[in-house]
């Protein structure tokens, strides 16, 4: 049962020093802190999401997927894991998807600043040829022909034993003008640099929350 579970394999919260494994509450499987999200219980009692791992209290932790939060909602694993009546928004599922969004997008925003990123077809196609490439992007209702035409590109560059490089199309053009600060961005190149990273691994998290992969 839930209300016998460990706390210490539950909780990683700031109170509790580096953890690196917690338990699932929706699986009760024990996972690397990296594939997890923690909750924690507001101070109006509702259930919130702590992507940084950084607020204060108790925490429970679930599989970083949609799935498996909108499980835990399901079968009400919050108010059993915290032990106590609390506050699940319905839609928190959706709720935690648009805080992953935001999060990556101010990481992009953060990554443009930097000046790891450059916007525009021309730019992307020079930016492929210079090498040290992290990442393209595309606008995701962006036309179909400048995409194909920087990821032939993008091949045509490429070592064999290169890792293949990222292509995201998880943004709108809108989402994309206003987190860089640009009009009409379809397409950029995310340039080697700590910021351009930090986008890429929020990414990751925020696409592998929606796709479970």
């Amino acid at each position: 049962m839930l209300a016998t579970l460990d706390d210490t394999a539950l909780d990683g919260g700031p109170r509790k020093g580096a953890a690196t494994e917690r338990m699932c509450v929706v699986s009760r499987s024990v996972k690397p802190v990296e594939d997890l999200l923690r909750f924690v219980v507001g101070p109006d009692g509702s259930v919130l999401p702590d992507l940084k791992r950084n607020l204060p209290g108790r925490g429970l932790w679930v599989e970083a997927t949609r799935k498996a939060v909108d499980q835990a909602v399901k079968r009400q694993l919050f108010a059993k894991g915290f032990k106590r009546e609390v506050k699940v928004d319905p839609e928190l599922g959706q709720v935690t998807d648009r805080l992953l969004e935001r999060a990556a997008l101010d990481s992009l925003a953060i990554a443009g600043k930097a000046g790891e990123v450059a916007t525009g077809f021309t730019r992307a196609e020079a930016a492929i040829g210079h090498g040290g490439l992290l990442g393209l992007i595309h606008a995701a209702d962006g036309a179909e022909d400048g995409r194909r035409k920087l990821e032939a590109v993008l091949r045509r560059n490429a070592a064999d034993e290169q890792p293949e490089t990222p292509v995201i199309r998880a943004f709108s053009g809108m989402q994309l003008d206003l987190a860089l600060g640009r009009a009409h961005v379809i397409h950029a190149a995310l340039l080697a640099g700590p910021a351009s990273q930090g986008f890429l691994t929020r990414c990751q998290r925020m696409l592998r929350f929606r796709t479970g992969e």
